[in-house]
């Protein structure tokens, strides 16, 4: 009979053990400022005719894609 209080412990502190929570901020945590989108750097997964600093064609490109994926727009 003495089993049963220790594994009621045993399952009391592992209950309790799943509701604590870690700290999440960022107060300490080491960050990089962010660079712009169009900055990107060259890599084998960019779209064909994009240059990478070129806000403008970054842009013609998202417009591009987004109209692609939009059945109502006329197909070329």
């Amino acid at each position: 009979m003495s089993r049963v209080p220790a594994l009621l412990l045993v399952l009391a502190v592992a209950g309790l053990a799943g509701c604590m929570e870690r700290d999440q901020s960022t107060a300490n945590a080491r960050r990089s400022p962010d660079s712009p989108a169009w900055q990107s750097a060259s890599s084998p997964y960019v779209a064909p005719g994009y240059a990478p600093g070129d806000k403008a064609q970054w842009e013609a490109q998202l417009r591009r894609r987004a109209q692609g994926q939009n059945d109502y727009a006329p197909r070329l």
